[in-house]
């Protein structure tokens, strides 16, 4: 029997996809990027166990707040695609049942991901970088992983949010942005791009897992002025 490691699970999730959705947090990632506000979620031992039936059934308990907002559910993590024989059986599960269906990844797991992709109705593709050194200075891995999965996107057709994260002194220059606009204009199947403020919300979680904070002494990103690069770069994508 197929079973999964769950971090968490949000019930109530406003951010993360259309509508009101329930956000399944799924242990284990292979990236270690500066901005992680998530450690805790990095190893794959953590968590509660489940079955793809026990936790589709715990979705199934708040499907009256989130189908008629055009919600759904939204596996997260970690990186969902880290457990894709779990990750499968539970979107199969949610499909026959009529649930929208949702991956937060950013595309660096396991397994085949074309059938994975057939029971997704969304991707929400955590673009963390565009340039191989780029990548590998954020995450500490290559990104050939990544574009293998943009790849099976693209050929799926699979409709597809993007979203990066703008970091001071690392993602956030105005020529960058504009750099990954000339990057998500060869995608062809996206139907918006969120440009995501850097926070240090997590910050502490560094502290109790007794990991060095790798972005020590950086400012919050501006708000203001990510919802300006949102609106200039951005704006008719997502109108």
């Amino acid at each position: 029997m197929v079973k999964g490691r769950v971090h968490s699970i949000e019930s109530m999730g406003l951010v993360d996809g259309p509508g009101i959705r329930v956000v399944v947090f799924l242990q284990g990632c292979a990236l270690r990027c500066k901005f992680c506000h998530n450690p805790d979620t990095w190893c794959t031992d953590g968590g509660e166990e489940y079955t793809p039936e026990e936790l589709v059934k715990k979705i199934e308990r708040f499907k009256t707040y989130f189908a008629s907002s055009g919600g759904g559910v939204t596996f997260s993590g970690g990186d969902p695609l880290r457990q894709p024989e779990f990750l499968l059986e539970a979107l199969k599960l949610c499909k026959n049942k009529g649930i929208h269906t949702c991956l937060d990844t950013s595309g660096y797991g396991f397994g085949d991901y074309d059938e994975i992709l057939k029971y997704t109705d969304l991707v929400l593709f955590d673009a963390k970088h565009f340039t191989k050194e780029g990548y590998k200075n954020i995450t500490g891995v290559e990104i050939d992983e990544s574009l293998r999965f943009l790849e099976t996107m693209k050929k799926n057709k699979v409709k597809m949010w993007i979203r990066h994260v703008v970091v001071p002194g690392l993602t956030d220059g105005e020529e960058h942005l504009k750099k990954l606009k000339e990057f998500t204009d060869t995608i062809p199947n996206i139907e918006k791009v969120e440009l995501l403020p850097y926070h240090v919300l997590g910050a502490n979680k560094y502290k109790v897992l007794g990991i060095k904070y790798p972005l020590e002494g950086v400012e919050p990103m501006n708000k203001e002025l990510t919802k300006k690069y949102q609106e200039e770069l951005f704006k008719k994508l997502d109108s």
